[in-house]
């Protein structure tokens, strides 16, 4: 069995909340981490909420990088998608991780695209 992608979702819990509102720190953590992974970074569209809070993807060519996030929770959302082989979805976080400092954390990798042999 293949498939044609993985995808990581990251829950995030007891982060520090001024890095869940920092714009800019976030934008470049996940465009680094991208480069870090062995991504090629596309694009990127990014918010900042009023009062507070970030939600942002960065585009690569092997699919994408997202956040979401809570401040006055001290939660995140993240997911990291990418249909190569030859990209490490961990290195992709790394940075993140090291921005948002979440106390505890869980991460479910998910198989996109499985099929046998020449047929989706």
């Amino acid at each position: 069995m293949r498939e044609l992608g993985r995808h990581f979702v990251f829950e995030l819990f007891g982060c520090d909340p001024q890095g869940l509102d920092d714009l800019k720190g976030i934008q470049d953590a996940m465009e680094r981490g991208a480069e870090d992974a062995g991504m090629r970074v596309l694009g990127r569209v990014f918010h900042k909420f009023s009062p507070q809070g970030v939600t942002g993807v960065v585009i690569i060519a092997e699919s994408h990088i997202a956040i979401h996030t809570w401040p006055e929770l001290g939660y995140a959302a993240v997911d990291v998608f990418t249909c190569s082989t030859n990209t490490d979805p961990m290195k992709a976080f790394g940075r993140l991780k090291g921005v948002l400092k979440p106390k505890s954390m869980t991460v479910m990798e998910l198989k996109r695209g499985l099929f046998m042999g020449d047929k989706v």
